[in-house]
């Protein structure tokens, strides 16, 4: 869908620009010529005339219109903020159901936004960054996660649920410290989840772990039994804040470059959805707004 609207913007942007090179260079010099052509064949032209001559037609007027606004949009959207909403609970409780973010597009390079070819580099992704990247088995879906693995890291995700990240050229692998062990606010299944500070590289943010649920051998796993990942060059390790509760990195794989969208960086706007039972409110009209949440994300 995403890739759809990109291309459709692309397309009446090029229309649009095009009808509007022509209207400055061309058509509106020869209707100014006509007025002043038939301006020397008679007397006096009345203002009506005049007026009626110089008329644009509706969507030579619509373009022109129109133009500018698309051709700014176009560029905001590609190539430096892109909004997205969080559809799914798996990056609680840094992202919450609700929140709409800004993601800025030319942290991990400037893309053409059609292709995704990369136009001009302008920065890779750091452990700890938000990323929203394009999903690999599905690239018209766009998933949000945070960076764990850089090109040529071993990830390492025990049952005890400590995760460990071996640098490239580096000798051992480094337990992510956690720390403020405590009952948070969300529950799941009836169960209360644990909120824990995790410190991964110069990012501090928060994570949630089930207590009673025992983690499970990941999905992809490259060594039969073992939950133990070696990042391919060009390619990154995801993972969600909400940990047992994330379709990541851990079950289908690694995020090529190419998938990177962009670096989320804020919050503009936040709305809850919580409703009683007796509410006969649709569920996708919100129910309240969270100005507490509105900022800078970690």
């Amino acid at each position: 869908m995403a890739n759809t609207f990109s291309l459709i913007l692309v397309i009446v942007t090029l229309v649009t620009g095009i009808v509007y090179a022509f209207e400055k260079l061309k058509w509106g010099k020869q209707r100014q010529a006509k007025v002043a052509e038939v301006e020397a064949q008679t007397n006096e032209l009345d203002e009506q005339t005049k007026a009626k001559i110089t008329a644009q037609p509706w969507w030579i007027e619509n373009s022109v219109s129109i133009f500018p606004v698309i051709a700014f949009v176009l560029v905001l959207r590609s190539f430096i903020y892109e909004p997205f909403q969080i559809p799914s609970g798996s990056m609680m409780p840094t992202l919450l159901v609700g929140d709409f973010i800004l993601v800025e597009k030319y942290s991990y390079g400037l893309k053409d936004p059609v292709f995704r070819s990369q136009l001009i580099e302008t920065g890779k992704p750091e452990r700890g960054d938000i990323a929203v990247f394009k999903f690999p088995p599905q690239p018209n879906i766009d998933y949000i996660k945070r960076v764990i693995g850089l090109p040529g890291d071993t990830v390492r995700y025990s049952r005890d649920k400590q995760l460990c990240v071996k640098p490239k050229g580096e000798s051992r692998c480094n337990p992510v410290p956690l720390t403020n062990y405590a009952e948070s606010e969300f529950v799941q299944n009836n169960i209360p989840m644990i909120r824990l500070d995790e410190s991964l590289g110069e990012h501090q943010h928060q994570i949630l772990i089930n207590p009673l649920r025992q983690d499970n051998v990941a999905a992809y796993q490259p060594r039969s039994g073992v939950n133990e990942w070696v990042v391919p060059e060009g390619h990154y390790f995801m993972m969600g804040d909400n940990r047992d509760n994330s379709a990541d990195s851990r079950y289908w794989g690694f995020v090529p470059e190419a998938n990177l969208v962009g670096k989320a960086v804020g919050i503009w706007i936040s709305f809850e959805f919580e409703r009683g039972q007796d509410s006969i409110l649709p569920s996708w009209i919100p129910t309240g707004v969270r100005f507490n949440r509105i900022g800078g994300i970690e």
